[in-house]
């Protein structure tokens, strides 16, 4: 069933998008890319998961070509951080900036899939077809993000649960709206925060998933050959 009116606020989407430019270019500066390189891992990261929802999901035209607002502040925000590379790149060791885009996309992936539900929602798709959406469209840009980079996705690899938390809080957020008629935005708000507090959680804690056959989260060194 469509609900017309069932509505998060715009804010949040823009908030996710700067969230996911931001980890895009961190990602891009600590590669060394030029400057085109930058802008487009940000482009990627902010822009990948909506591209995939709208593109083969939901199949109508991307958002981010029918209101400017999206390039215009991607390009504000990649310019910025661009210009100040260098006092940004003082303030983030290698180990730091790795934990900087895990922090940035904690609000990112969670406030995307709650904008992703919300369309699904408004197509009329069940439930389950809605969390799988958002899922999507929070966790997409990250993945393509990781994929130009020549990084194994962070979503294949044994790590702090990113993919449980945000399928938990997908749920909570449709058990508030359409269970208990909690007002979108702050369900939505709610979401995000808790999504964000478990990422916390995990990383002060290091929970974490284990490889399926058990053992070291590394690949296994390649023996070195013995010379004659």
């Amino acid at each position: 069933m469509a609900v017309p009116d069932f509505r998060v606020p715009l804010v949040l989407d823009y908030v996710a998008v700067v969230a996911w430019v931001l980890s895009g270019a961190v990602v891009g500066i600590r590669k060394q890319f030029d400057v085109t390189g930058v802008f487009v891992i940000a482009l990627l990261s902010s822009t990948g998961g909506g591209l995939l929802r709208d593109a083969f999901l939901l199949q109508r035209t991307p958002i981010i070509l029918t209101n400017p607002v999206y390039l215009l502040l991607i390009a504000l925000v990649t310019t910025l951080v661009t210009l100040f590379t260098k006092q940004f790149m003082r303030l983030l060791s290698a180990q730091t900036s790795k934990k900087a885009v895990d922090l940035i996309d904690a609000i990112g992936i969670p406030a995307f899939a709650v904008v992703g539900m919300e369309l699904a929602l408004e197509r009329g798709i069940p439930t389950i077809g809605v969390v799988f959406v958002g899922v999507v469209n929070g966790v997409g840009g990250g993945l393509l993000r990781d994929v130009v980079v020549r990084e194994v996705p962070s979503l294949l690899r044994p790590g702090q649960f990113v993919t449980l938390f945000l399928l938990l809080a997908c749920g909570m957020f449709l058990i508030l709206t359409l269970r208990y008629g909690m007002s979108p935005p702050p369900a939505a708000w709610t979401t995000v925060a808790v999504f964000f507090v478990l990422r916390l959680l995990a990383v002060r804690f290091n929970w974490k998933t284990r490889s399926v056959i058990g053992g070291s989260d590394n690949p296994p060194a390649t023996p070195r050959r013995m010379s004659p």
